[in-house]
């Protein structure tokens, strides 16, 4: 391949220079100069309208009523977790990207996925961290090192396509793409010029050769992937390990998805024998107290299109300080002061000298509104020290003028309560199913206050 030019474009602004600089030239900001592989100088079209692509240029303009969709095939990865995770399968071409902390179990995720896909599809894993060693002895642990998989140790980008166009594989594993390098530049592995042009490179073999892709991007300390956040609009499916690495459980969240719902939920469990789908992840996030506790409710969450059970904690405390302390894990803390301000002036409860911690017990993220009345009614009873009675399951909505309002998905809700063996909710009035559900006592309420009543 032909060595390509180099230039430098500020992210800020775009402007180009051919050399490095620490300040942009024209908007003045500090260490926004990016190397970037300068385009190819552009043909002159003939023609009158030479800026204009037309029909000469074999640009045709399609109707969308006369594009018929095709199905896609879609190969099952043999874990139905991840498979509900990437929307019911691996698409044929896609570029999945697949981010989280380090040691939290990527690879180990995908070479378990290789292994279910090995016997029917063929496939190449292409580690640039690891020596072939280090990969037979995770899976020598996985119990799979009998099965056969094919490896390559690579960093070059180049190489790497000129043995994936010999090996033709199915599905393509790159572990990492921040070990990634191209000679089209010279920064360093790692650094946003590499990434970008690297990974470029990568998925434009993918969608020419229908080659499903994994690329694996590790997680720095503020969440974000380390080198570029620029990956993720290249790509077609970004997943994210979310969890604890202490903790046994692992929970994989789909943030974008082109071939299937986003925000959909995969939740493993860490084994000595590698990852393990759970197939009740309701039952991991609820904890079993011997006899009802104060300060704590059971709410019913949408993930995806899960329901999930998952316990709200709540602990308010006699404040010494004069700014008391709003701590939450696991939900919004703006969002907490708000219900705390509207807890206060429609329901008659202040907390303006009281400290409240609030978590989502199992290290859940609960990002949706349904749970504003579970937060409340826990705050209320561990404010009062006075357990809500087993049994309960609360969602609901709370708006500033004090209403309750609906939540999506309140049928599927109820029912994911009642099959867990719950026998009363407390509902929004919008979310009262018509035909009553077994076993399950629903009551609506409009109003903040009618809930406190309750």
């Amino acid at each position: 391949m032909a060595k390509g030019k180099s230039i430098y474009s500020c992210t800020e602004c775009g402007a180009q220079s051919p050399k490095w600089a620490g300040q942009c030239p024209e908007c003045g900001a500090w260490n926004s100069m990016v190397e970037t592989v300068a385009p190819p100088p552009a043909t002159a079209r003939k023609g009158r309208f030479a800026g204009f692509a037309g029909s000469a240029g074999g640009v045709d303009v399609q109707n969308l009523l006369d594009v018929t969709p095709e199905e896609v095939g879609r190969l099952v990865t043999g874990s139905a977790e991840f498979d509900r995770v990437l929307g019911g399968g691996l698409v044929p071409g896609s570029v999945v990207l697949l981010g989280g902390d380090p040691g939290i179990g990527k690879s180990t995720l995908l070479l378990q996925t290789l292994v279910n896909l090995g016997a029917q599809q063929r496939t190449l894993y292409v580690t640039g961290e690891e020596s072939p060693q280090q990969v037979s002895l995770r899976a020598r642990r996985l119990g799979v090192s009998a099965q056969p998989v094919r490896l390559l140790t690579e960093t070059r980008v180049e190489d790497i396509l000129a043995v994936a166009q010999q090996e033709r594989p199915h599905v393509l594993v790159v572990d990492s793409i921040q070990t990634v390098y191209t000679e089209l530049l010279q920064s360093a592995p790692g650094s946003v010029a590499q990434v970008r042009e690297s990974a470029a490179q990568l998925v434009r073999y993918a969608k020419q050769s229908g080659t499903a892709l994994f690329l694996v991007g590790h997680v720095t300390k503020d969440g974000q992937l380390a080198g570029p956040r620029v990956l993720e609009h290249m790509v077609d499916t970004v997943l994210y390990f979310e969890g604890d690495p202490s903790s046994r459980y692992r929970v994989i969240r789909a943030f974008k998805n082109r071939y299937g719902a986003v925000n959909e939920l995969g939740v493993f469990a860490m084994t000595d024998k590698g990852l393990k789908e759970v197939s009740n992840p309701s039952a991991i996030f609820l904890s079993s107290h011997e006899e009802a506790v104060s300060g704590s409710v059971i709410m019913v969450t949408i993930e995806g299109s899960r329901p999930l059970l998952v316990e709200v904690q709540a602990l308010v405390d006699e404040s010494h300080l004069a700014n008391p302390r709003r701590v939450t894990l696991g939900l919004e803390h703006n969002r907490l002061a708000m219900l705390l301000a509207v807890l206060h002036r429609h329901g008659g409860v202040g907390t303006y000298d009281q400290d409240v911690f609030v978590n989502v017990v199992g290290g859940m993220r609960v990002t949706e509104t349904g749970a504003d009345l579970a937060t409340l009614l826990a705050v209320l009873s561990s404010l009062r020290g006075r357990p809500l009675p087993q049994g309960l399951v609360v969602f609901g909505e709370v708006g500033l003028a004090g209403e309750i309002r609906p939540v999506p998905n309140g049928q599927d809700r109820l029912r994911e309560a009642a099959k867990h063996g719950f026998t009363r909710a407390l509902v929004p009035a919008a979310n009262k199913p018509k035909q009553a559900i077994d076993g399950l006592e629903v009551v609506a309420v409009r109003r903040l206050a009618d809930a406190l009543d309750i």
